[in-house]
């Protein structure tokens, strides 16, 4: 497919796995970087050159909107998708603002397929 490096930040070790086996199974030559919380994932990047990324809304320290603004700093034509399961306006209208998509929880191979190749 092509040299994708995909940040997958998630506190829960279940949903990064099950979009690290779903990418893996679309894109095997994707290089994959997993986080559990936004201070990883930024250290984690440092030295990568991110062109996707899934991030959880909520999680512990950094939420995935604050997360996304810092990433779209580093990697501004980076294809950003914030997953949850509460899409309240607010957090839409953030989101917009900022240009990032919405993948809604629960996670779906289609969903995530659908983000990769949308």
């Amino acid at each position: 497919m092509s040299s994708n490096t995909i940040l997958v930040v998630d506190d829960s070790r279940v949903s990064r796995m099950l979009i690290r086996a779903i990418i893996t199974h679309k894109d095997p030559q994707a290089e994959i970087i997993e986080a559990s919380n936004g201070e990883e994932a930024l250290e984690k990047v440092k030295s990568a050159q991110v062109t996707m990324a899934t991030l959880d809304l909520n999680m512990p320290g950094m939420d995935g909107l604050v997360l996304a603004s810092k990433l779209l700093e580093q990697f501004p034509n980076a294809k950003i998708g914030l997953l949850t399961a509460n899409i309240q306006e607010a957090v839409r209208q953030k989101a917009d603002a900022l240009g990032i998509g919405f993948i809604s929880k629960p996670i779906t191979e289609e969903k995530i397929i659908n983000f990769i190749e949308g």
